[in-house]
């Protein structure tokens, strides 16, 4: 994402606008909360304080360009909106994200929806559960 996305999504360039994108999008998690992009920001010796890490994340949100997630515990992770729909796994123990997509679920929601008379506009799935990493130093 660059300069001209973020005008297109009628926002100016500015410098913090620019480091959170580039930390959404070069991150290899891919989901991070406020909290983290402001460590990851100050690491860099980029002058943005918290509330403006906020501000920039509440903006992105409202212009699309970013899907907030609101985790077990009142953990929000923000990721980029690739346009591409996906599911969650979460760690309870190490707040490990992975992503999936699968097309029987996908379908399963829609039928359910429609065998219920609701016509679906948007869904998530969040499954919560143990890693293999984690699971692992259990039993060591």
């Amino acid at each position: 994402m660059n300069s001209q996305e973020l005008r297109k999504a009628g926002l100016k360039t500015t410098l913090p606008r620019l480091r959170i994108l580039q930390l959404l999008e070069n991150n290899q998690q891919h989901h991070l909360s406020a909290e983290e992009i402001y460590k990851y920001l100050v690491e860099m010796e980029e002058d943005v304080g918290l509330a403006t890490v906020y501000r920039v994340l509440a903006q992105f949100e409202s212009a699309g360009l970013i899907t907030r997630h609101h985790f077990e515990g009142g953990l929000s992770v923000f990721e980029l909106n690739a346009g591409e729909h996906h599911d969650h796994l979460l760690c309870v123990k190490c707040g490990k994200i992975e992503e999936f997509f699968d097309d029987v679920i996908e379908e399963r929601q829609r039928a359910i929806a429609a065998q219920k008379g609701f016509t679906m506009t948007d869904h998530c799935l969040y499954v919560y559960g143990i890693c293999r990493q984690c699971q692992a130093e259990v039993t060591l």
